[in-house]
């Protein structure tokens, strides 16, 4: 699993310089104690993450290296210092943090489990009761920073860790300024909202590498309930007064308090018993009203004003028509259009939601580019043929780039017009698999040396994030950061493999491929 690292992308975040020389090695023991067992992933800040055995101790450790040490490690050692001063449950722990100069390292509790960014990944939005759950405790350990006059600064799904126990953990704090208390809080209605729906509001919590929220003309994001059924009214009002700036924000105690209580209540399923929210301004003592800021207020009101006048209107034609009609001995309904029931008929418009693109076999192909053979062609069709037991089963290579051969393969889609994509869900049979989305305005045509035009050709839509993801699950979701360009080609372009155990060597399969959008 991902252990740390996985959080807010920043300006500092760029990946840093892989780790050549004096990179460490399987085996080795670092400051006499630690012993590093196997390389997890190398993290968002161009950090590595491995698995280790504290050897006086006899536990497992996270060990977190950055090449080099000295001033460029500085923030990495000041947060870990900082962190492990709290002591939370829903906290890792914090044990070591040094200094070699030529590296620097931190090392944490090792959290047997998953972040949620990769349970999202694999099993979808989660239910109501379960997504409380998860935010009360990122609230519960928010408090507990907070409480200590720090900012944990770095509230993200891939930080949010869920143990195989049920435990949830908060990980990777940062030391930077960047943060408040108040965008930890926020980031809190980013992590309800992303358990509810699979998306991350980036306007409102922070850029990331997730596909973002759902949005309307105006540039605001859709309500989760106007994106699955299910979610309690309660529940989607509580998500989006935390995403919305005009609302003030309550203190993080408050916050869990709040979600305590509803946590409680989804027990029984009694969400819409659960009452108004009780924020206080400063979770402290005084009124239990909600707070919320005057343009808000203001609209609210001015709302209810103009609704009961509109009332009063059409009450006051309502009896001048009836008594007219009444004098000639004629009956009529009150003019304008209505509904079914008599009431005006107002039409709401609600946010776009993504729909599953229909893909056939004639839609798609495999772009092997030189020196592939272009045997596996055939296996195009098992990549939309919505059978997750049917597969592209891709050669085994002794390197995992390909065998360094040639820089990938990848499965090209003509939508057959230009259109709005969202993201792409990929799923194979194994995690580990570094893949990229890329469009162009053609194919250049099927065969040797229209495979190698579509690689000089096409361009990768995942630069803007970082470039190409390896992905920490089955199901890995390439998003698109500007829904509103359209596209007619893209491909799923697969650049390095994992290790196989049933291979010689690296070898993934494509079960299924599905891309969504408008």
């Amino acid at each position: 699993m991902t252990q740390v690292g996985e959080g807010h992308e920043t300006a500092a975040d760029g990946a840093g310089p892989v780790m050549t020389f004096g990179a460490p090695t399987v085996g080795e023991i670092l400051a006499e104690r630690y012993q590093l067992e196997q390389h997890v992933n190398n993290d968002s800040a161009g950090r590595q993450v491995w698995r280790g055995i504290d050897v006086i101790l006899r536990r497992a450790v996270a060990v977190v290296l950055r090449h080099p040490g000295g001033d460029s490690a500085t923030e990495m050692l000041q947060a870990a210092v900082a962190a492990s001063r709290v002591i939370h449950p829903n906290l890792v722990g914090v044990y070591d943090a040094i200094d070699e100069q030529q590296r620097a390292y931190v090392v944490r509790e090792w959290v047997d489990g998953e972040s949620l960014r990769d349970l999202i990944g694999a099993e979808g939005p989660l239910d109501p009761a379960r997504a409380i759950a998860i935010a009360h405790s990122v609230a519960d350990a928010l408090t507990a920073v907070h409480a200590t006059g720090m900012v944990h600064g770095n509230v993200h799904p891939g930080s949010t860790l869920i143990a195989d126990d049920g435990r949830v953990v908060l990980a990777d704090a940062r030391a930077d300024a960047a943060g408040s208390n108040e965008t930890d809080v926020r980031a809190v209605g980013g992590i309800l909202y992303f358990a509810l729906t699979g998306h991350w509001p980036h306007a409102e919590v922070g850029q990331s590498g997730l596909p973002d929220a759902n949005r309307d003309s105006s540039g605001n994001p859709a309500a989760p309930r106007q994106i699955r059924a299910g979610v309690p009214a309660y529940l989607d009002d509580l998500t989006m007064d935390l995403l919305d700036r005009r609302v003030a924000a309550p203190a993080s105690d408050a916050l869990t308090a709040e979600l305590g209580r509803l946590d409680a209540a989804s027990e029984d399923d009694e969400y819409e018993d659960v009452g108004p929210l009780r924020f206080v301004q400063g979770g402290g003592s005084g009124s239990s009203e909600p707070v919320r800021s005057a343009p808000k207020i203001l609209l609210g009101v001015g709302a209810l004003v103009v609704i009961a006048i509109i009332g009063l209107i059409f009450g006051i034609n309502a009896i001048n028509d009836t008594s007219s009609n009444a004098d000639n001995g004629q009956s009529t309904t009150a003019g304008g259009a209505t509904g079914q029931d008599g009431t005006p008929d107002v039409t709401q418009t609600q946010a776009p939601v993504p729909k599953q693109i229909k893909l056939t076999a004639d839609m798609v192909r495999i772009v092997d580019p030189p020196p592939g053979d272009r045997d596996d062609a055939s296996e195009a069709k098992l990549t939309v043929d919505g059978n997750q037991e049917t597969a592209w089963k891709l050669a085994w290579y002794s390197q995992p780039k390909f065998g360094n051969s040639k820089k990938g393969m990848g499965l090209l889609i003509d939508l057959g017009e230009a259109r709005s994509l969202s993201e792409v869900q990929v799923t194979t049979s194994a995690p580990g698999v570094v893949m990229d989305l890329r469009v162009g305005t053609s194919d250049p045509g099927d065969s040797s040396n229209g495979d190698k035009k579509v690689l000089e050709q096409f361009t990768s839509l995942s630069d803007a994030e970082g470039g190409p993801t390896k992905s920490t699950g089955t199901k890995h979701v390439l998003s698109v950061a500007d829904p509103t360009q359209k596209y007619q080609y893209v491909m799923v372009f697969l650049s390095e493999l994992p290790r196989n155990e049933d291979t010689p060597g690296y070898q993934v399969n494509v079960n299924e491929i599905e891309l969504y959008g408008y």
